[in-house]
């Protein structure tokens, strides 16, 4: 994983009040949960006592309580009450279950991967998906590395074979560029904006990136890491996606079919046809993407990549300075 970046794990109805709920993430056994205020705390599943899953315990007022022996652990994981030793006793400092940074926006629970800070970079999302949207999400699970998963998002050159019959009917073989535009800032925020241009391939050669003249319209496509993706398909309809990574096997996909229609019944309706859709078309890159090995995406992994491959080389290049370090 890369360090230091905030991760979105969950979606923010997957947590109930008054009940904690049990996840893996980021290899990690997780217990998740609400404080009487209905904010979210997301800490190791463990009670640091005798190994016991707190996701099984119950939530008392501002903490979570251990199903074996009644300790109960506040939100920044240190443990307020020992019962056996008494309601009037100090807990030993050492009782600290591992608490994760977390903040819960745009229906997403983050946790921050990474070294605790007194300030924290804000939380990644997009811009373009003002508060006027309304939203469906398809959660399917995928057994990929989450890294796989992005770089499906990324591939413009599968369309016309792995989705002949949807997104990528046309026969548009040839792949112009494609454009890819960085944004990076100090905070360690990244972007990537991308633009497609495939065409029928009617004998002509495909132009370069360099070649393709400067955009007027906005990117088809946007990844922010680490692991966010946005398709800006027209200004009032987008598809987003939150690979949140299970452990190095696995990922959970939060798909979502963003629209603007808010009527309830018109709502519901289109919400439903635009979430079928994206179940067919992820379902024919799931189909493929499960096949590819190793399972784990790298800058060196045996694969020759070509031209239209370069928003997957930028992706690997800037996935592999972060996780050594570098900006």
């Amino acid at each position: 994983m890369i360090p230091n970046q905030w991760y979105a794990i969950f979606e923010s109805d997957e947590v109930k009040r008054g009940r904690p709920t049990g996840l893996t993430r980021m290899g990690e056994k997780m217990v998740a949960w609400r404080d009487s205020q209905g904010s979210v705390t997301v800490m190791s599943d463990q009670c640091p006592h005798r190994g016991a899953a707190l996701s099984i315990g119950k939530i008392k007022g501002d903490c979570i309580q251990c199903p074996f022996h009644g300790f109960e652990y506040d939100a920044s994981g240190q443990c307020r009450l020992v019962p056996a030793n008494g309601k009037e006793s100090e807990p030993p400092r050492a009782l600290k279950a591992n608490s994760y940074p977390t903040r819960e926006a745009h229906g997403l629970i983050y946790i921050w991967w990474g070294e605790t800070r007194d300030e924290y970079p804000p939380l990644p999302f997009f811009e373009a998906i003002s508060d006027d949207f309304v939203y469906t999400t398809l959660r399917d699970h995928w057994p990929v590395h989450y890294s796989r998963a992005i770089e499906n998002q990324l591939d413009v050159v599968h369309l016309p074979f792995v989705h002949r019959t949807t997104i990528g009917a046309g026969n548009k073989t040839l792949v112009n560029g494609p454009l890819v535009k960085e944004e990076s800032q100090q905070s360690g925020d990244y972007l990537m904006n991308l633009w497609v241009y495939n065409e029928k391939d009617l004998g002509q050669k495909p132009k370069r990136a360099n070649e393709i003249p400067e955009p007027e319209r906005r990117p088809f496509l946007q990844f922010r890491m680490p692991n966010i993706w946005h398709n800006w398909i027209s200004e009032d309809v987008r598809v987003f996606i939150a690979f949140a990574p299970i452990d190095d096997e696995n990922t959970m996909m939060y798909i979502r079919y963003y629209h603007k229609l808010r009527a309830p019944v018109i709502r519901q309706i289109y919400g439903f046809f635009g979430t079928l859709g994206n179940l067919i078309i992820e379902s024919q890159d799931k189909h493929v993407v499960v096949t590819q090995r190793p399972k784990r995406s790298d800058l060196k992994i045996g694969e020759i990549l070509i031209q239209g491959d370069s928003p997957i080389i930028q992706y690997r290049k800037k996935r592999h300075a972060l996780i050594e370090g570098k900006k």
